[in-house]
């Protein structure tokens, strides 16, 4: 594409976004001496240059109280999904160092383990960082990924914007920081790399736009030039698979409808284009899956695999359209009733200002087809993350929504719906970039125009209240010494490490100790998504065994149960079925009852090591 902005009725100021109807020019451009593009480009470069700055100043000033307390720093908002995934890029280097399977794990949820493919372990940065985790642990590495994850997607979209859309770099550069630093992606940066890191995404659609142009402009295209262009998108499809599948999910059907729209007003034009970039992208389909068909087997058929995630009512909820995020300048001031599903889970919260400037901004650039096709996708998109029915204010009004329609189709299952208005940022980042575009085009007409500045005005009152804040980090508890000093070695032969109670969704501190200590020991339950039944249905955590049912009871009431002779049995049974070594207590709630629980279910008292309670049951299993 050619810099500037067209729409239905032909090419003003030259063609933007028409990537397929570009008319030839009627004149040939002026020449230009080889120093004069030498200097624009080192002009352009450096724009470029002051851009990622930018995006990388407030990436880490977001993630900046997590980069100042690498050692005993926890974002407060991630839950047990920080340590989740500090888990996840520890064992990825720890299987790389020592040359083991990365694709599956026993270290949690010994002795069935973990499937690392089915639970989005990243290997797309978990394996070129290990010598970051390695050297500096997981903590390093997640908020490192974090950081680079917003400025990364920021630049990314910047240079899509800048090079296939508008000529301001500026304008641009507006569209890039909306898609770096929106909502829902300060949101995930508390806890979720994988919805963060995701600037293959705008290489992806730049690589099939490029394909697209190419087809077009010349009637043979070389075929070195496409099987080049297929090992590129191929390349890039795989490694996002590597990195998360879930969001590529969702911007495959978002291009899609997009691409769809873009070309209702020329169906000639697009059905040319599509039967040019078929075998192309036909061989790219074919090279990614050859790169990728071990890793998904793995995935969908290898041990501890599951068919398909049952994540109840995950919808977002209308306010939560037009709500100001909770880590923002907007949320410090009116933020509103609280309908995330979870702080980690802010979607949409785009704020009712911005929806005002995209709605008049979309009204008076109708005519151009970009902006009807992003229209659409972030109504489809927006509507398809309100779920089953709308809830407004956590109230479920009963009126049905499309989504009905799909929420048991294959693959779309899996995805929660909130995370549908994800697509949206985009669309809305383009038709921000391309009203700035027509803004900065006005004043080069006149510089006394008052459009431009009700424009910049309208900018900075959607997207001043956006603006994200330092995210909250608090210090985590040390790890007992027990697992630090190396004394968890005494205690383990060949067997399991039994925390009381078993780590789960809830509570997986214990997956930070295991990190810790070396991965001295497999452990117990855990943090993951496995099958469980017959059906192979995906859950969060281990099956419950009666024993860690019955401790995690005894804590919650803070009483010991009635311990009986059956109860000592399964007790017996669950110990051999985790191949338990040893049972720790560390410093918890209701240590006490959880402590005198333990001796009557194994029928001899604690002993006190390192400030951990610890019982012995090699000799006893």
């Amino acid at each position: 594409m050619a810099q500037g902005r067209v729409s239905d009725r032909g090419v003003e100021d030259g063609a933007a976004v028409a990537v397929l109807d570009r008319p030839a020019p009627k004149t040939a451009p002026p020449k230009v001496s080889r120093p004069q593009r030498v200097a624009r480009r080192i002009r352009l470069a450096r724009t470029d240059l002051l851009v990622a700055t930018g995006y990388l100043a407030l990436a880490v000033l977001v993630l900046s109280g997590q980069w100042l307390h690498t050692d005993r720093g926890y974002l407060i908002k991630s839950g047990q999904d920080q340590t989740m995934w500090e888990w996840f890029f520890a064992v990825t280097a720890h299987n790389v160092a020592h040359l083991e399977n990365p694709l599956g794990s026993l270290l949690q949820n010994y002795p069935d383990g973990v499937n690392m493919m089915a639970n989005t372990a990243m290997f797309g940065v978990g394996v070129p960082l290990t010598p970051v985790t390695l050297l500096f642990g997981p903590t390093v590495t997640f908020v490192l990924v974090l950081t680079l994850g917003l400025f990364g997607t920021a630049f990314a979209w910047y240079w899509l914007f800048s090079r296939e859309v508008v000529a301001s770099r500026l304008a641009a550069s507006v569209g890039g920081l909306f898609c770096g630093f929106a909502p829902a992606m300060i949101s995930h940066a508390n806890a979720h790399p994988n919805f963060v890191v995701l600037a293959l995404l705008p290489l992806i659609a730049l690589q099939l736009i490029r394909m697209a142009r190419r087809a077009d402009s010349a009637k043979h295209v070389r075929k070195a030039r496409r099987n080049r262009d297929a090992v590129v998108l191929g390349l890039l499809v795989a490694l996002q698979i590597a990195l998360g599948e879930e969001p590529l999910l969702i911007f495959a059907l978002s291009f899609g409808l997009f691409a769809v729209v873009y070309h209702l007003h020329t169906p000639r034009t697009g059905l040319h284009a599509l039967r040019a970039i078929t075998p192309t992208v036909l061989l790219a389909a074919l090279i990614t899956v050859a790169l990728t068909e071990i890793p998904l087997w793995w995935q969908f058929f290898g041990p501890q695999s599951y068919r398909s995630i049952d994540h109840g009512t995950m919808q977002n909820d209308l306010k939560a359209l037009f709500q100001f995020p909770s880590e923002s300048l907007g949320g410090l001031v009116a933020h509103g009733q609280n309908v995330a599903i979870n702080p980690t889970e802010e979607n949409s919260y785009f704020g009712w200002p911005l929806w005002i400037v995209v709605a008049v901004a979309t009204v008076l650039m109708w005519r151009e087809r970009v902006v009807r096709a992003a229209a659409v996708v972030i109504v489809v998109f927006s509507v398809m993350s309100l779920g089953s029915t709308l809830m407004i204010g956590k109230h479920d009004t009963g009126i049905s929504l499309p989504w009905k329609h799909f929420e048991n189709v294959a693959l779309l299952d899996t995805v929660l719906e909130s995370r549908f208005t994800m697509a949206a940022i985009p669309a809305i980042a383009l038709i921000l970039v391309l009203a700035t575009q027509r803004a900065l085009d006005y004043w080069k007409v006149a510089a006394t125009d008052w459009r431009p500045l009700a424009l910049f005005a309208a900018l900075a009152f959607a997207l001043l209240p956006l603006t994200p804040t330092i995210l909250p980090v608090v210090q985590r508890p040390a790890t007992p010494e027990f697992f630090t000093d190396g004394t968890v070695r005494q205690y383990v032969s060949h067997g399991s490490v039994v925390v009381v109670p078993p780590p789960t969704p809830p509570d997986a501190r214990a997956l930070r100790w295991q990190v810790d200590s070396g991965f001295e020991f497999p452990l117990a339950g855990g943090y993951f998504v496995g099958p469980t039944g017959a059906s192979k249905k995906g859950r969060y955590g281990p099956d419950d065994r009666p024993t860690a049912s019955l401790l995690m009871k005894a804590q919650r009431t803070n009483t010991v149960p009635t311990v009986d002779d059956a109860a000592r049995a399964q007790a017996l049974a669950d110990l051999r079925y985790w191949r338990a070594d040893v049972l720790v207590l560390p410093p918890t709630d209701n240590t006490d009852t959880l402590r005198q629980t333990v001796d009557q279910l194994l029928g001899f008292p604690a002993k006190l090591v390192d400030g951990v309670w610890v019982w012995d049951v090699r000799g006893l299993v």
